[in-house]
């Protein structure tokens, strides 16, 4: 990790990004550092994470790993300010294409570990000036989409979830926000589009299903939750932005 000393909006401030070692989480810790926060990375590997940031192996679905990890950061960053929930998994199907298992597994990561990794991190988030919170959440929690049930109703959880959160800690001097970022170009995307019979046909046709006709950029959302850590969004909390060229909100003509 860089010993320089940083400068920016988030200067001073610690930042955890959870699944920071790669895509979407990856552009995230990057951003958050160039606006001056010391980041912390969270991931089961961390091995690909950026040499300037402390990184700590965390599995989000396991208490005590995440407890160890939070507690790691404490000691060697001295404080926690901000805290993006950025892990997760995705999962593909309708409501009868995933088993049991694999629905208790989606949901404990990318429900569960929000709360799990919050609720390690609340006694440092308490005691910062700047504390703030953001979930990535998805399009998926608010418009329906074909084949990711299991991935909905995870990502619908979180939206919930956040606003639960922020009612909950706005008192304590904690804001909770989210992202909903639309198909993002990341791995996982990638690897979706190579199982396909047809790879450039699929690309073409998530391009195609948002507005601005193009993948989400993972910068773009990493822009977004800058802005809501930030202390200039001192008055937003609660809510969520959307990162997905107009998908949520939009009903373009067809030319």
């Amino acid at each position: 990790m860089s010993a320089v000393e940083h400068t920016g909006p988030l200067a001073g401030l610690v930042a955890i990004v959870t699944g920071g070692a790669s895509g979407i989480g990856a552009s995230i810790a990057t951003r958050l550092h160039a606006d001056g926060a010391r980041i912390a990375v969270l991931d089961r590997d961390p091995s690909g994470a950026d040499e300037r940031f402390a990184a700590f192996t965390a599995d989000v679905s396991d208490r005590a790993s995440v407890d160890a990890a939070v507690a790691a950061v404490g000691e060697e960053l001295g404080r926690i300010d901000i805290v993006v929930n950025n892990a997760g998994v995705g999962a593909v199907g309708d409501i009868a294409a995933n088993d049991d298992a694999e629905w208790a597994r989606v949901l404990s990561i990318n429900v569960t570990g929000i709360a799990r990794v919050t609720a390690a991190a609340l006694p440092w988030l308490r005691q910062s000036p700047s504390a703030a919170v953001c979930n990535t959440a998805s399009i998926a929690s608010t418009t329906g989409l074909p084949q990711r049930a299991l991935y909905t109703a995870s990502k619908g959880a979180v939206s919930a979830l956040t606003r639960a959160m922020a009612a909950d800690h706005l008192r304590e001097g904690i804001r909770v926000n989210a992202v909903n970022p639309g198909t993002a170009d990341t791995p996982w995307v990638g690897r979706l589009l190579d199982q396909a019979d047809d790879p450039a046909a699929e690309r073409a046709a998530l391009e195609a299903r948002q507005p601005h006709g193009r993948l989400v950029s993972p910068d773009e959302v990493a822009a977004a939750v800058a802005y809501l850590v930030s202390p200039a969004a001192g008055s937003t909390t609660g809510t969520a932005i959307e990162v997905d060229g107009g998908m949520a909100q939009l009903r373009l003509r067809s030319e």
